[in-house]
Parts: structure tokens; sequence; C-alpha cells
């Protein structure tokens, strides 16, 4: 797991601290402004193993009763690769990205579009494009 503190390089790339960038939107202090910052304090999420945003970021009508986070399985890497709307004045976008893991020994990917929507005034994940 990485580092939870506030100083430390943000897990989800953009080179800032965890504190100047996705602390924010898990503590409550700023909502993600756009898809792609929801997006990316979600892989953040998965990365310190925070099912608790995870949950609070789903819409209501997808969101499961619970997330079962594996351990053992760390979240190293995210690239996006494309965005669609998810902006400051959209009420739906898509980011399609690359989430990289190790689960021991071995490496792995999951390559998801994802399609967010703002309900009342924040971004929340709905499901993959296409379900």
């Amino acid at each position: 797991m990485h580092n939870r503190d506030q100083g430390a390089r943000c897990p989800c790339g953009t080179g800032l601290t965890y504190g100047e960038c996705c602390g924010r939107a898990h503590s409550g202090a700023v909502p993600a402004g756009t898809a792609q910052a929801l997006m990316r304090s979600r892989f953040t999420a998965f990365a310190l193993g925070d099912a608790d945003y995870l949950l609070r970021s789903w819409h209501p009508d997808t969101r499961p009763k619970s997330v079962d986070l594996d351990p053992d399985q760390r979240w190293v890497r995210l690239d996006v690769l494309a965005t669609t709307a998810g902006g400051p004045l959209h009420h739906e976008g898509t980011v399609e990205f690359r989430a990289h893991f190790r689960h021991g020994r071995e490496r792995g990917e999951l390559h998801e579009n994802s399609r967010f929507l703002r309900v009342d005034g924040r971004w929340v994940y709905w499901a993959p494009v296409g379900e």
C-alpha cells in the first residue's frame, strides 16, 4: 500500500502530493471537479485500500453493497488514455484508463472505459461503458 502521508506523492500519477490531490476528495474537503479527477481519486482509493471512499463515490443505482479489496494486490500506476466530456460544465463523461497492478510476482492491468455522472453537483462512478 502507498503512504497516506499528506506530503507523499499521490498514487494517481499527477505528480502532486496526496494532500494536494486525491487526499482532498477522500477527506470530503473538496469534491472531484471533473470525471477524470474522480477516476484518479478512485484509483488512489484502490491503491490505499479505501473501500469506504469507493462506495461513497459510486452511483447508488449501480453501487454494490460492499467492496472486498485484496490486500495482496498493489495498484501501482494509472494511465489515463482518453476522456470525453466530464468537465466542470458537463453532467456526464467517460474516462478510458489502464490501471496497473501487482499481485505477488505477477503483474497485470485493468483496461476500462468508465462512465461517470454528476449527481447533486458531484461526480460519481456509474459503470463501464456499455453496461
